[in-house]
């Protein structure tokens, strides 16, 4: 038996995605909604990685997602120009701390 050199981990970073998602039946959304933006901080390796695991979670929560946008992650989006509240890092954070997917927001869409 030969021990494999152990390969590096590829360190966790917290992404920022706008998923939008359509009706499901017990998803939770507004009477009257057509579906819902939701405003995501997911972890991953890449945001490949947390669009995946990102998508997997809100079908388990009975929810349909249609779209996911990457907006890459907090020193991807400072590099960009953009300015970030402490409230956002802070949920950036609590995601990174946690290695989970935390909805930031939700905005229902109406006809």
């Amino acid at each position: 038996m030969t021990d494999a050199p152990e390969q590096s981990k590829r360190p966790q970073q917290v992404y920022t995605l706008l998923v939008e998602v359509g009706r499901c039946e017990n998803d939770g959304l507004p009477d009257k909604s057509t579906g819902a933006g939701l405003l995501i901080y997911a972890t991953g390796v890449d945001e490949a990685e947390a669009v995946r695991e990102t998508v997997a979670l809100l079908k388990t929560a009975e929810m349909a997602p249609l779209d996911v946008t990457g907006y890459g992650t907090l020193q991807e989006r400072l590099a960009d120009g953009e300015e970030i509240g402490a409230e956002e890092q802070a949920l950036m954070e609590r995601a990174l701390a946690e290695n989970s997917v935390v909805v930031a927001s939700m905005t229902p869409f109406f006809d």
